[in-house]
C-alpha cells in the first residue's frame, strides 16, 4: 500500500478541511515527522496534517478510507518501538493541535483531555488542584497523553497505583471510517457490553484515533520518602525486590538501575544538559535502586523505611542514601529519567522493554548478560522492576552494520525466548511497533494472532489506519 501521487488535487481536499497552514509539503519538515526515537529509524510520509477538531478528523479519514490512503496518527515523537512511524508513507495526521485541558471535576475526580495534551502539563494542572494523575513514563516532560494511551505507558509510579489504561474512563475515537464514537461511559463501573475502552488502550493507533479521553483522578500524596540503595551485583538488587514486597510494604517506586547507566547518565547531565550532578553514587557497587514511598502520614512512611532498611540488610548492599531534601530528591530522579537519553548519547541503541514476575529478575537479568557474551553485545539494563519490568538497551558500539541488522536481532529473539520462558512478556510499556513485530510468536501463539487480526480488521475493513504494525 502507497500514498497515491499528491496531485493538486488531493492537496485542495485536505487545505479544504484543515487549513492551508495545516498541510505540510515541504520535504525538511515532513522529516521532522518521519523518525521518533527508535533507532535510527526514518519513514518519510507522502504529507503531513494538523487537524484541530474531531470533526476534521472525521472528514480526513472518510476520504482516506475512500481513496485507500494510510494514515498514521502521530503524538510528540518519543515511541521507542516505531509505533508511529509511517512505514506505508501515505500520510502523517499530527495530533499537536489537540493540546487541551478542556475540564478538571474535582467533585468526580474526573478531567477530559485532548490527546495532544503533554503529560506532565496535565499533571500539573490537577496537581494545583491537590489531585493526582500517577502514570509517568520517564518522557513526561515532551510525551503525549495520547501517545501514552496508545502504548499503555507505566512509569516508576505503576508499581502502586496502575498503568495509563487504569486511569481511563471513556475516549472519543473517529474510527478509520470516518465515524465518531464514544467507547464507554464517565462512571467508575460499567458492565454494558464489551470494554471498548480497555481495548483502545495499547493498541498503537491501529484501531481508531482518540479526540478526547475521560481520565479518573486521585488525591494527591502529601508526603514521600526516597532512598538510594546499592548493590554489589545486579542480582542481588532484583531479590531484594522480591523481598521487599514479600514483607508487605507497598513502594511507590522501585527503580533499578546497573553503574554504567549511572556513569553515563552523570556525565550525560553535565556535559549535555549542563546541570551536573552533586549526589555521590557509592563505589564498587554495580547496582543501585530508587525506592520511593508515598502517602500523608510521615511516621508511617519512616516505619516503612526502616523496615525496608531491614530487609536489604539480608542481601549484598551497602549504605543506604536517604534523600535530605527536595532538591535531591529531583535530582535522584533526574538520573534515573535520564538514563535512556544518555545511554544513546553514548552510542546507538535497540531499546527493548520486557516484564517477569519479579521473582524470575535475577535470572533474567543474569541470563540477558549471557546471550550478550554469546551474541557480541553489551547491554545497559535498568526499569521499573518493581513490576518486573526491565529496559534493556543493547549497545551499537563498535559491531559492524551488518551485524547490527542481522546478528543482533538473533540475540535479541534470544532475550525474549528466555522472557517467555520465565513467565513474561515482550513488552511492558513500549509497545510492539515495528521494533517487535517480528518476535510476536514467540509470545503468542497463532489463534492469538488471528484473534489480533480478526479485531483489526472489524474496525479498519481497509487497512489503511497505522498498517504494518504489531502484526
Amino acid at each position: 500500500m502507497a500514498f497515491p501521487e499528491v496531485s493538486t488535487d488531493v492537496v485542495s481536499q485536505f487545505e479544504a478541511i484543515v487549513g492551508k497552514e495545516n498541510v505540510i509539503l515541504d520535504q525538511e519538515k515532513r522529516l521532522d515527522y518521519a523518525h521518533d526515537k527508535t533507532e535510527n529509524y526514518t519513514f518519510l510520509p507522502a504529507l503531513v496534517l494538523k487537524p484541530g477538531t474531531t470533526q476534521e478528523v472525521s472528514r480526513i479519514m472518510q476520504f482516506c478510507n475512500a481513496h485507500r490512503i494510510p494514515v498514521t496518527a502521530r503524538g510528540a515523537g518519543t515511541g521507542l518501538a516505531g509505533s508511529a512511524l509511517p512505514t506505508h508513507h501515505g500520510l502523517v495526521l499530527s495530533m499537536e493541535r489537540f493540546n487541551k485541558i478542556l475540564n478538571i471535576d474535582e467533585l468526580n475526580l474526573q478531567a477530559t483531555v485532548e490527546p495532544g495534551v503533554i503529560t506532565e502539563v496535565f499533571q500539573n494542572a490537577v496537581k494545583e488542584k491537590g489531585l493526582f494523575y500517577p502514570p509517568d513514563p520517564a518522557s513526561k516532560g515532551s510525551c503525549f497523553l495520547g501517545g501514552n494511551l496508545a502504548q499503555n505507558s507505566g512509569g516508576p509510579k505503576a508499581v502502586k497505583y496502575g498503568v495509563t489504561r487504569d486511569y481511563v474512563l471513556n475516549l472519543e475515537v473517529v474510527l478509520p471510517t470516518g465515524e465518531i464514537i464514544w467507547t464507554g461511559a464517565n462512571v467508575l463501573k460499567n458492565s454494558t457490553g464489551y470494554n471498548l475502552t480497555q481495548l483502545m488502550c495499547g493498541s498503537e493507533g491501529t484501531l481508531g484515533i482518540i479526540t478526547k479521553i475521560v481520565f479518573k483522578l486521585r488525591g494527591y500524596p502529601q508526603k514521600n520518602v526516597l532512598m538510594l540503595i546499592p548493590f554489589v551485583t545486579n542480582e542481588e538488587a532484583c531479590r531484594a525486590i522480591a523481598a521487599i514486597f514479600t514483607a508487605g510494604i507497598q513502594p511507590s517506586g522501585v527503580e533499578f538501575f546497573e553503574r554504567v547507566a549511572a556513569l553515563q547518565t552523570l556525565a550525560y547531565c553535565q556535559k549535555v544538559l549542563n546541570s551536573p550532578v552533586t549526589t555521590t553514587f557509592p563505589d564498587n557497587m554495580d547496582a543501585y535502586l530508587l525506592c520511593e514511598l508515598d502517602g500523608n502520614d510521615e511516621e508511617v512512611l519512616m516505619r516503612d523505611a526502616e523496615r525496608v532498611m531491614k530487609v536489604v540488610e539480608k542481601f549484598n548492599s551497602g549504605e543506604i542514601l536517604f534523600a535530605e531534601s527536595a532538591a535531591q530528591k529531583e535530582e535522584l530522579w533526574k538520573v534515573r529519567k535520564n538514563i535512556s537519553p544518555a545511554v544513546n548519547w553514548f552510542t546507538l541503541t535497540k531499546s527493548e522493554d520486557v516484564v517477569v514476575p519479579r521473582a524470575n529478575l535475577p535470572k533474567l537479568i543474569s541470563g540477558i548478560k549471557e546471550i550478550g557474551k554469546q551474541y557480541g553485545f553489551n547491554t545497559v539494563c535498568f526499569g521499573h522492576l518493581g513490576d518486573g519490568n526491565l529496559h534493556v538497551n543493547v549497545l551499537k558500539e563498535k559491531i559492524s552494520d551488518t551485524d547490527w541488522e542481522t546478528k543482533i536481532p538473533q540475540g535479541i529473539g534470544e532475550i525474549f525466548k528466555l522472557t517467555v520462558s520465565l513467565g513474561g512478556t515482550l513488552s511492558g510499556e513500549h509497545g510492539i511497533g515495528i521494533a517487535k513485530r517480528p518476535y510476536m510468536p514467540i509470545a503468542l501463539g497463532k489463534t492469538n494472532l488471528e484473534l489480533m487480526r480478526g479485531i483489526k480488521k472489524v474496525f479498519d475493513p481497509n487497512d489503511i489506519l497505522n498498517p504494518g504494525k504489531i502484526f
